[in-house]
């Protein structure tokens, strides 16, 4: 392969990835928390910034509601347990009603809500809602990496004869580990930075800390809507 088609098949996965609005919205989300671990809460450029960027994310997610709406009347994968099915539905539920009380954050913020007050309200009540779905997505991803764990040592008896590693189903059960573990990551720093956007512990959780938590949390999202070169391919 020439240097040409390499920097063609570089190019296509930056294609394919920009053009999902979930992988714009993310880099904007980095932007956004990277510019309030710079301005540590302090009026300047940095805080114009952020907050610019806050408003102008608020425009991704507008209906993006509908999608934790849909996961939440979907029926559960089968064989999960009924406290795993519970949380996953609860997680959908409230970042569902996150993202729907957003919306009117932003029509309060771009000045279409005229009640600021009630406004300010809402938000609160919204990120309450977001910290609550990443509460309920680390108990998720808990339970999931204790029942992964509980398979992959019944399949390493199975394959105690060869090597585990050249065994497909292994392999695909370390990754799904691999990711879930991840996710359990930016959930955990997800509740952070929604303590810090709430003010619930301003000492311990300043801006500086909650920007440095939301910048590593969404270069997280971001690595984790990648597309994978066999993908692009077949696209």
């Amino acid at each position: 392969m020439s240097s040409l088609d390499v920097a063609r098949a570089e190019l296509a996965l930056a294609v394919l990835y920009l053009n999902k609005a979930e992988a714009r919205d993310k880099i904007c989300r980095a932007i956004q928390y990277g510019s309030k671990f710079i301005s540590d809460g302090q009026p300047g450029t940095a805080q114009n910034v952020e907050k610019s960027t806050s408003l102008a994310r608020k425009v991704f997610r507008l209906l993006k509601f509908i999608n934790d709406l849909h996961a939440l009347i979907s029926p559960s994968p089968q064989g999960t347990p009924l406290p795993l099915v519970l949380l996953g539905k609860s997680k959908n539920a409230l970042l569902s009603t996150f993202l729907f009380l957003d919306q009117i954050v932003w029509l309060g913020r771009s000045g279409i809500y005229k009640n600021k007050e009630r406004a300010e309200l809402i938000g609160r009540v919204s990120l309450f809602c977001w910290m609550g779905s990443s509460i309920c997505s680390v108990l998720v991803e808990i339970g999931e990496l204790g029942r992964l764990s509980a398979s992959m040592k019944k399949l390493e008896r199975e394959l105690k004869n060869s090597d585990k590693h050249q065994d497909e189903r292994y392999r695909a059960k370390v990754k799904n580990s691999n990711e879930r573990s991840l996710a359990l990551i930016k959930a955990g720093l997800d509740i952070v930075v929604a303590v810090g956007l709430l003010q619930l512990s301003p000492k311990k959780v300043t801006p500086r800390v909650t920007g440095a938590c939301g910048f590593v949390s969404s270069l997280i999202s971001c690595y984790q809507l990648l597309p994978s070169p066999a993908k692009s391919k077949l696209s």
